[in-house]
């Protein structure tokens, strides 16, 4: 099932092929998106430093989304297709095990704060609202981040 679509084919444009620049691109990418994210959280923490406009306990939202993006990228795709020359502490199972578990926190992180932007910010009224948008994007970011970085770079360029 992990490689039901490695055999689609469709025609890039001349411009779209990137060649050995793919790994390059996707990593500046991921790591602008990730600064993007935590940009976001600090403007909101220098701005607002009162417990009354933004608790500093969610804060926890995107330190959960920053070691989902370790734990997502901690394991390479020939891990997880157990492929790989060293089978690791557990194995082809343990690394998808340690996969699942990162984008389980990903997924956590960002259902978290838009629960938090919608129960403690939208529904209420509060002002200002900034807060709230703003734990919203920097959880977005960071697994859009972490998703780029795993999926867009390729390991037949690491060799």
């Amino acid at each position: 099932m992990a490689g039901c679509l490695d055999n689609v084919q469709f025609n890039r444009p001349e411009w779209l092929e990137l060649g050995e620049r793919r790994n390059i691109i996707a990593s500046i990418g991921a790591g602008a998106m990730f600064f993007t994210g935590w940009w976001f959280i600090l403007d909101v923490a220098a701005r607002y430093p009162s417990m009354n406009d933004f608790h500093h306990a969610y804060h926890v939202c995107g330190v959960m989304g920053t070691l989902s993006l370790f734990m997502i990228n901690a394991v390479s795709n020939g891990q997880i297709r157990g492929e790989s020359y060293t089978t690791g502490c557990m194995g082809q199972r343990g690394a998808r095990a340690w996969l699942f578990i990162g984008f389980v926190l990903g997924f956590g992180s960002l259902i978290a704060s838009s629960w938090i932007l919608f129960g403690a910010y939208v529904i209420p009224m509060k002002n200002p609202q900034w807060p709230g948008v703003a734990l919203f994007f920097q959880n977005a970011f960071i697994f859009i981040g972490s998703l780029l970085f795993k999926f867009g770079r390729t390991e037949d360029l690491w060799g």
